[in-house]
Formats: C-alpha cells, structure tokens, sequence
C-alpha cells in the first residue's frame, strides 16, 4: 500500500500520532511493551514507510549508520557488516560501509563525510590505539562503537568498544599446541600495532608461561614491513611467511595466525615446504570465517560470535545516540571459543 500517513497508522493501532513518532524516532524507552507491538504490527500491515527526509529535518541525523572496516577482502568483515545490517534495519536503520585499511587519514576523512551528510552513528573497527583522528568530531556528538578493541587510555569518554577477549583468544590458541606437545611456535601477523593482534599474540605469550617457556620460543614473522597490517593480502602474507618459517634452523612445529584468512595462507606455504598440515606443522587461526570448516584439513581457529557482537554494537550504537543519553563509554566483551579441526595435531617426536 503507498500513501500510508503515521495517522492511518496510529488509527490502525489504536494510539495517537505522537505515539507513533515515538517509536519511529526512538522514544521508546517507556512505552508499554504491547503499544509498542500494536504499533509494529500496524506498520508492517499498512506497508507504512516513514519519509526519511522528514525524519532527518526533524531529528538533525539520518537513519543510517555508518559502518568502517579494514577490508571487505577479509571474509570475516564481510559477515560482520551482514549482521550488523540485519540488526540495523529491524530498527529502520541503513548501513553505510566503508573501507578504511587501517589508515587514521581515511577513517578521519570518512568520518567527516558521514558527519557532513547527517550521518551521526558509526561503528569503527579497525582496532587502532588511538582515536585522537576522530576525537573532534565525537566531541561535536558523534556517536562512536569501537569493534574488535578495548578501551585505552586517552578515548573520548563517550566511546563504547565491543569485541572478544582477544588475550583469551590467544591464550585459548596456545593452551591447545602446549597439550599437543608443541614447544617451537611461530606467530604471523602484519603490523601488530592494533590493540586486538597485540593482545592475541600477549595470549600466545601468557600460555608460554604457564609452561615455563621463554617468549622466545616463538618467532614472529610480521612480513615485509611491520607498519603494513596487510589486510588486503592476509593469506599470501601467511603463505610466505611460513615459507620463511620452516626455512630456518630450527622450524617451529605449530604457527598461529593473526586471522583465518592469513592462516589459510600459511597452510599453502606449509604445503609449499613438502610438509602435511597438521601432521608436520599444527596452524591456528582466528576468527571462524565459512571457509574455515571447508578447508582441507578443517582450521582449527578462535571462533568470534559475531552475529552477538554485531547485535551488540548495534544495540550500543542506538541506545549513545538516545536523546539525553550521559552514560559513560566503555568496554563490552565476549567469550571467544576454541574450535579444534584437523589442521593441528600432536608434535612431531622428532621435535618433543
């Protein structure tokens, strides 16, 4: 049905027009819980869609969301972005999705366009330590979520982050190869100047301690430069980093990855050295993308419930930007999960 008005709407449910605007802009908080269905109900029977730019007129902001990734190259950002969109439109949100590669200058410079165009809620993922780019336009009332990080010192005091225990994560990861006998680890990341790799590979550390092993037990291959976080090309990264790896005078048995896909690309490299994944070197990755499980053997991985932390930011997101919203950011964290398939298996005896 086109035409429908938010009056035939509030005559459909049995409530008044204000009503009706209340729950379309938000103000929702202290409506009854059967109001509020009355009024959903009505609108999906009528077909109603509500003129967005009257709503931006009215509420200075737009009904839309701006999402800012490392690269949509990375399937598990790909995914993110699905869900955090499912999450937006059952609200009557749009999402905006951006791709940032980890560079301060065009996140600032995306930020500002989304601000610019009445855009004033953006999820940020790119994991950085600093938000010092972006804090002028928070201060001016952007409503930000942090994804995949923790707060750190110096955040605009209205920052919420969202993500996993990535220290678990890497802890979890460890723990595993330490049962399976390994004790010669290699770690693979780009730059680990982001907050959430630096804390996986502190994980991968603190595991080692528990067993008594020095830090340098693991050797870090960053790639060519340790100031390129290499999302783009994630899995040739791991692919030569492995090859560099198992060159060495002493091999590591087990590698863990900064992510799936860079772990997929270290097992090609494993391949590449005339060596079996699993059997002759064990490869951890991180996140639980689709192809982890289809991979041959399957990955073993640290799974990342990513349809909760997407509804999560959402949610965050929303309730930053209620109007008189004071509450203070801060940090919310999931419980990431160890998933155990065929690419890791016990130490080679030779190396025990």
């Amino acid at each position: 049905m086109s035409g429908v008005t938010i009056y035939q709407v509030a005559q459909e449910a049995g409530v008044s027009p204000s009503t009706v605007s209340n729950l379309l802009n938000g103000r929702h908080a202290k409506m009854l819980p059967e109001t509020r269905e009355r009024i959903e109900d009505a609108i999906r029977r009528l077909g109603y869609r509500p003129n967005r730019a009257a709503r931006q007129l009215r509420t200075g902001r737009a009904e839309t969301i701006g999402l800012i990734v490392p690269s949509v190259a990375n399937p598990f950002w790909g995914s993110f972005a699905r869900h955090l969109e499912a999450a937006a439109l059952a609200q009557g949100f749009y999402v905006l999705l951006c791709n940032s590669e980890r560079d301060p200058e065009r996140e600032r410079g995306y930020v500002e366009e989304l601000w610019d165009d009445g855009i004033g809620r953006v999820v940020l993922c790119s994991s950085l330590p600093s938000l010092d780019h972006l804090r002028p336009v928070v201060e001016r009332g952007l409503a930000l979520v942090t994804f995949d990080r923790t707060a750190q010192p110096g955040d605009p005091s209205s920052v919420v982050n969202i993500g996993t225990d990535n220290l678990l994560g890497g802890q979890l990861a460890g723990s595993h190869l330490l049962e399976l006998g390994h004790r010669r680890f290699g770690f693979v990341s780009g730059s680990i100047g982001s907050v959430n790799r630096s804390e996986r590979y502190r994980g991968l550390l603190r595991s080692l301690e528990t067993a008594e092993l020095p830090p340098e037990a693991v050797t870090v291959c960053s790639g060519a430069s340790t100031d390129n976080f290499d999302d783009l090309d994630a899995a040739e990264l791991g692919r030569a980093a492995a090859r560099e790896l198992l060159e060495g005078p002493e091999p590591p048995t087990a590698i863990m990855a900064i992510n799936d896909v860079c772990a997929l690309g270290v097992c090609a490299g494993v391949r590449d050295a005339g060596l079996e994944v699993g059997r002759d070197v064990s490869v951890v990755g991180y996140d639980d993308i689709m192809l982890a499980q289809m991979a041959m053997p399957g990955l073993t991985t640290v799974r990342q419930p990513i349809a909760e932390m997407a509804a999560a930011a959402f949610a965050e997101l929303h309730a930053q930007a209620e109007p008189k919203r004071t509450s203070a950011g801060h940090s919310v964290l999931h419980r990431p999960q160890l998933i155990v398939r065929g690419s890791t298996g016990p130490a080679p005896a030779r190396a025990r």
